[in-house]
């Protein structure tokens, strides 16, 4: 008991700071966080165990797993996905509690998308709470550099009153709990899985783009892992480490200068969010905030999804497009 108590105040005892806070956690190597899940010999453990290879051909995928549980916390890793064609590989890397929880589990999601040649990969984060798969939170982006030519740091921030999503430490999601969310909100134990597979059914144009194994093997890199959460005892499914675990340690808001370069990324590069899906929702969830620049581009791009324009008005809105688009390219 003295040993996992110790081990719950190693891994609790987080230094964060609100900006630049990456630069301030330590990384861990692979097999002091992490055990490979899935996958056999397509998951190689490189570097000293600094970093992990994990990859997609025509026999399986692979994926590994955090060795513990958390509730609330920060956690990242660095990753740089596959180059050239990619249609329909998914990378994932997420919080989930399936394992434990099948019929009401909680889940906090990056799934990057693989694409065509010549197309840039997309990121989509979802978040499922209590096993609220019928209500989609999905958003989708597009990125400003190209993610298979260096490794770029993603990270999850997780408190008990809202979630955080970062690219490079740069904030491109935040989502608040809300009274009306109730059991929406992600709220039990988790672990942290990172996998790569075959997504061909709907990763790529609703799944028009499959997987094509003549250019595999696809392998994903992953490095800097950082597991700063409160760590929990499996059997009692119980934290233990909340007072550890405070805002000294962790960022409870984002910073003036991180919101404005959110609304900058969300404005450029923003390609699909569920609080503007008129064809899903008449009235956005409680959570949503509403951005009338983010609810304009989006309309502009989709006005049957995101304007409740009728179907056939839409087929107009895209040929005047289209028309518009062959006039300023002569």
């Amino acid at each position: 008991m003295v040993n996992f108590l110790l081990k719950i105040f190693i891994f609790c005892y987080v230094v964060v700071l609100v900006s630049g806070f990456s630069e301030k956690l330590e990384t861990l190597s692979f097999n002091e966080g992490y055990s490979q899940l899935f996958g056999h010999d397509n998951l190689m453990v490189i570097e000293d165990g600094k970093s992990v290879h994990i990859s997609l051909d025509e026999r399986t995928g692979a994926g590994f797993v955090s060795q513990d549980l958390y509730l609330h916390g920060l956690f990242s890793a660095s990753i740089k996905l596959p180059e050239d064609y990619t249609a329909g590989v998914v990378v994932a890397f997420y919080m989930s509690n399936g394992d434990m929880f099948e019929k009401n589990h909680d889940e906090i999601d990056f799934e990057f998308l693989g694409n065509i040649r010549a197309k840039n990969w997309r990121i989509q984060t979802n978040i499922y709470g209590n096993g609220s798969t019928n209500v989609g939170r999905e958003e989708r982006y597009g990125l400003w550099f190209d993610p298979t030519e260096d490794f770029h740091t993603y990270t999850i921030l997780w408190t008990d009153s809202h979630i955080i999503f970062y690219v490079d430490n740069v904030p491109i999601r935040e989502m608040k709990r809300t009274q009306a969310m109730s059991g929406d909100f992600p709220s039990k134990p988790m672990s942290l899985y990172a996998t790569i597979w075959d997504g061909s059914s709907w990763a790529t144009n609703g799944g028009k783009y499959k997987v094509n194994y003549k250019y595999a093997p696809y392998v994903a890199k992953f490095s800097d892992f950082v597991l700063h959460g409160c760590g929990v005892d499996p059997i009692e499914l119980s934290p233990k480490c909340d007072i550890v675990l405070d805002s000294a340690s962790i960022p409870t808001r984002i910073s003036p200068d991180q919101r404005r370069k959110m609304e900058r990324f969300r404005n450029k590069y923003l390609q699909y969010s569920y609080c503007y899906d008129r064809t899903r929702y008449n009235v956005p969830q409680s959570e949503c905030v509403i951005d009338p620049k983010e609810a304009n581009r989006l309309r502009g791009f989709d006005p049957m999804t995101f304007g409740g324009v009728p179907r056939h008005q839409n087929k107009r809105h895209h040929q005047r497009q289209s028309r518009r688009e062959d006039t300023s390219a002569k």
